[in-house]
C-alpha cells in the first residue's frame, strides 16, 4: 500500500542484517497436506492468509503472509520468473498516481525498503513474494497486489524455492480452522434463516387465526 510505504521510508533508516531480519518474525510450521501438489510448489492462499511450500509428499511449511487489499485482488497460476536479495524499490505507476509524494526508488538492503531483504518475482507480472518493514500489516490486506513475509520468512523460502517454481495463488482455504470457521459462519447462517421462516409461519399462523375470529364474530 502506497500510503503504508511512504510512512516505512520516512520513518525508518540506516541498514538491515540478517539477524536483524531473523527477530521478532513470528514462526513458520511443518503440517500435512493432502491436496495433491508437487514437492516444490508453492500456494499462496488469500482465503487462510497463508503461504504453503510443498517440502515433500503431503509435508507443507507454513507461513503466515500479508494479501492484497480491496481493488488489489487477484488469483491464478504462475511461477518464480527470478529471485533476488535485497532487492531495489520502484513504485508502480498506480502507486505514483494515489501518493505523488513516493520516492522514485528506494536502495535495497535498508530498513527504509518495503520489499524487506529478499523477493521472488511471479511470472512476467509487477507482483512479488517480498520481505517487508511493516511486519505488522502480516496476516492483513493491505498491499496493492504482493505477498508480503516477514524477513526471516523469506528468507527461509527464497533459500528452498527454485526458479521456474510453480506458483499458484488462489482464494481456497486450506487451513482446517478456516474451514471450520467457514463452516460455522455458515451453519449460523443457516440457523438465522430457519429462525426467520419459522418467525413467519408463525405470523402467518397468528394472521390467519385474527381473520378466522373477525370472520365468525361478524
Amino acid at each position: 500500500m502506497a500510503v503504508i510505504a511512504l510512512l516505512a521510508f520516512t520513518g525508518l533508516s540506516g541498514t538491515l542484517s540478517e539477524a536483524q531480519a531473523k527477530k521478532k518474525s513470528g514462526s513458520s510450521r511443518h503440517a500435512i497436506f493432502k491436496q495433491g501438489y508437487k514437492p516444490g510448489t508453492v500456494i499462496v492462499s488469500f482465503g487462510d492468509r497463508k503461504l504453503y511450500y510443498i517440502s515433500k509428499a503431503k509435508r507443507v511449511i507454513v507461513y503466515p503472509i500479508g494479501i492484497p487489499r480491496k481493488g488489489f485482488e487477484w488469483k491464478g497460476t504462475t511461477h518464480v520468473s527470478w529471485k533476488t536479495k535485497n532487492p531495489r524499490w520502484t513504485p508502480t505507476k498506480r502507486m505514483r498516481e494515489e501518493n505523488p509524494d513516493l520516492p522514485e526508488y528506494v536502495e535495497g538492503g535498508t530498513k527504509a525498503n518495503p520489499l524487506g531483504v529478499r523477493a521472488l518475482y511471479l511470472g512476467k507480472s509487477e507482483y512479488r513474494i517480498h520481505g517487508t518493514n511493516v511486519p505488522w500489516t502480516i496476516g492483513k490486506a493491505r498491499s496493492s497486489g504482493c505477498i508480503r513475509m516477514h524477513n526471516a520468512h523469506v528468507i527461509d523460502l527464497y533459500n528452498r524455492v527454485k526458479a521456474k517454481a510453480s506458483v499458484v495463488i488462489t482464494w481456497k482455504k486450506f487451513s482446517k480452522r478456516s474451514r471450520v470457521a467457514s463452516r460455522k459462519k455458515s451453519r449460523s447462517k443457516r440457523s438465522k434463516l430457519r429462525s426467520r421462516k419459522q418467525k413467519a409461519r408463525k405470523q402467518r399462523k397468528r394472521r390467519a387465526s385474527s381473520r378466522r375470529k373477525k370472520k365468525h364474530s361478524s
